[in-house]
């Protein structure tokens, strides 16, 4: 790789919001930055409609375009009546991270995994912390690594990290790039997760989570206008994704980046919880995140930690057994705690793994099984 074509993958990668790159981005033919016009993939999930004109079955949106035009997500193109994924093979960010980065807490913790992300979204999200990449088209970002799924996955195993992570914008939008990595990663033994804001539409979720080891799943707020709103989206897509991942038994926790005055009512909250236990049951991990100003809501103030810790609080009277406060460091709330003796199993600073209080999946103290991914 040359020196620019690496400052422009580290720069790529800082903006998304990586902390570490990733020590298997060697030099060579497959990996070299390049501009981002790329390769294209015929997309799958959609169908002809009338002419030249496609309609995307793949998100949500189902998309309706015309001939010579992109999609919502900026990442398919219709040409010629056949629908293209402009980012296969075309990752705009590659790295090493923890696991606990997600977040995901039950799953293989105290391990790293290798993060992929490319351009663009199906969501408008005003708060977005990664809205360098997940915000932009792939021509925005300007630059793009060239890794084929196999070559990914050939990575990973250098790497000697035991999972892959879709993440830093929306999986949905790189979803042909996604399945052939996620199945070629199952062959190989490489566990696979992904974070995602839920729009998916139940069919390719369906066939991608045959592929899919565990999932972290964005519940932005409980209310509709919320996610129209500040999120241009909607909010029902999610919870049937939710409940298609609980069926389908992939590794499932929920993240809520907790908004001061937007999505932090405590009746909000409260009903958010009901339906969490209702629906997915007790032992699925949630956790609030702190908001930091950022993107189209930078003159927000933080979240108040008090106003977490009452989030907390809430879910814990509800019923939910792993309920974590994120982005505090330090935060006694970011560790695992036993729901049956109350000791904490899992001690966290941060994103760092310090102790791990656990046998076979058991409290080490009370010998409570503790459901999740542990090996």
């Amino acid at each position: 790789m040359t020196r620019r074509g690496f400052l422009v993958v580290c720069g790529a990668a800082l903006a998304g919001g990586a902390a570490v790159l990733s020590r298997v981005l060697q030099a060579g033919p497959n990996n070299e930055a390049r501009p981002a016009e790329g390769r294209q993939a015929e997309a799958r999930f959609y169908r002809r409609a009338d002419g030249r004109t496609v309609e995307c079955d793949l998100c949500f949106r189902g998309c309706r375009i015309a001939d010579g035009t992109n999609g919502f997500c900026r990442n398919r193109v219709n040409r010629a009546g056949v629908l293209y994924s402009t980012v296969y093979g075309r990752p705009s960010a590659v790295n090493v991270e923890p696991v606990e980065k997600e977040p995901m807490h039950h799953f293989l913790p105290g391990t790293n995994m290798l993060c992929i992300g490319t351009a663009s979204c199906n969501y408008r999200c005003r708060f977005c912390h990664n809205w360098h990449l997940s915000q932009r088209s792939l021509e925005e970002v300007r630059y793009a690594l060239d890794i084929q799924p196999r070559a990914m996955v050939d990575r990973a195993r250098s790497a000697a990290v035991p999972a892959v992570s879709f993440t830093y914008n929306e999986p949905t939008v790189f979803y042909e790039y996604v399945y052939d990595i996620a199945a070629k990663a199952q062959d190989a033994g490489v566990r696979t997760i992904m974070h995602t804001n839920g729009g998916m539409s139940p069919r390719p979720l369906r066939a991608l989570l045959e592929h899919m080891d565990g999932v972290t799943v964005d519940l932005k707020a409980w209310s509709r206008e919320f996610y129209a709103d500040v999120c241009g989206a909607r909010r029902d897509p999610v919870l049937e994704t939710l409940r298609i991942i609980r069926e389908k038994g992939a590794w499932l926790e929920i993240v809520n980046l907790v908004l001061p005055d937007h999505n932090d009512g405590p009746e909000e909250i409260r009903s958010m919880c009901r339906w969490i236990r209702r629906e997915l049951g007790e032992a699925t991990p949630l956790h609030f995140s702190r908001f930091h100003p950022t993107y189209r809501m930078a003159d927000l103030a933080p979240t108040p930690v008090a106003t977490l810790e009452r989030c907390r609080e809430i879910a814990l009277a509800e019923g939910l057994h792993y309920v974590s406060i994120g982005n505090v460091p330090g935060h006694p709330a970011n560790s695992t705690y036993c729901p049956g003796c109350a000791e904490q199993i899992i001690v966290r600073h941060h994103f760092t793994v310090t102790r791990i209080a656990m046998d076979d999946g058991r409290c080490a103290y009370c010998g409570h099984a503790i459901p999740g991914v542990w090996s």
